[in-house]
């Protein structure tokens, strides 16, 4: 069963064929597809080397436990399905492997391998859509110490408040010690405007 192949390679990342060569799977990590808010699934890429093509005695082993065969069964059954493999590509000029690609002859002999393209992904996109929690909780590393990010608003909040009030009291005793002045002057003379004029000026003189 063709299934229980695919399965391996996934598992072990390669596959040997006899008289033909091996499969390889390199992993393609999970990527992040921002804009269409999903996340693209983990997947298989395909590559053929023909310079090995002996399986391993875990290969027959595996075959052998997932069939409930013996082993020698299990190399037979491999064996008929390598050469009728070879035989396909040789008769038909090509030979699909399932969920894998297609293996086809070229003019002058040389077998090569197409894999198939991320439309046959082995797993289905996923929604990612970002969340939010403006209550959650999660530590901070500051300095030497950790706290928390409600512990960290807070002191930045209180330090934003400190700056508020110095900022206000930097512009209200000015303007306190300027009025305070003006009255002193208004009331030294009576609070007469003229005399107030006469006063600066010879304040200024």
């Amino acid at each position: 069963m063709i299934n229980i192949l695919n399965s391996y390679l996934a598992q072990q990342k390669s596959i040997s064929i006899p008289g033909l060569g091996s499969l390889y799977a390199d992993t393609v990590p999970v990527v992040s597809d921002f804009v269409n808010h999903r996340l693209l699934p983990p997947q298989y890429k395909y590559r053929f080397d023909k310079y090995f093509d002996a399986p391993d005695k875990e290969f027959f082993l595996y075959i052998a436990s997932q069939k409930n065969i013996a082993d020698f069964e299990a190399i037979k059954w491999y064996n008929e399905f390598a050469y009728d493999l070879r035989a396909n590509i040789r008769n038909n000029g090509s030979c699909e492997w399932p969920g894998i690609g297609t293996f086809s002859m070229e003019s002058n002999g040389e077998i090569i391998f197409k894999p198939y393209t991320s439309d046959h992904m082995m797993l289905p996109n996923v929604n990612a859509e970002r969340v939010i929690r403006q209550d959650a909780s999660h530590a901070i590393r500051v300095g030497d110490r950790e706290v928390s990010n409600h512990e960290m608003n807070q002191l930045l909040h209180g330090k934003q408040r400190k700056k508020r009030r110095f900022l206000w009291l930097a512009f209200a005793i000015p303007v306190l010690l300027i009025a305070g002045a003006a009255t002193y002057v208004f009331y030294i003379n009576n609070w007469d405007p003229n005399k107030v004029v006469s006063y600066l000026n010879n304040l200024v003189r």
